[in-house]
């Protein structure tokens, strides 16, 4: 299940700060705590909660079909 974007917002916002601090550990909101062992596992994960958002605030795209025989 998807979180919400309020607590994918607050997941970003911590992977920026520990990217831009040079630290690997983040401890998430939920008590979980995550080591990322290079900067590029950061910027991935970075990368996945943007699109995440991005989903999470899309709007949906509705599409109408019609048809007709041409008379």
């Amino acid at each position: 299940m998807m979180a919400d974007a309020a607590t994918l917002e607050q997941r970003l916002e911590a992977l920026r700060g520990l990217r831009a601090s040079g630290e690997a550990r983040v401890r998430l909101s939920d008590g979980r705590e995550v080591h990322y062992r290079t900067d590029a596992e950061i910027a991935a994960a970075i990368a996945d909660l943007e699109r995440q958002l991005r989903t999470a605030s899309a709007t949906p795209k509705v599409v109408y079909l019609t048809s007709s025989k041409g008379l």
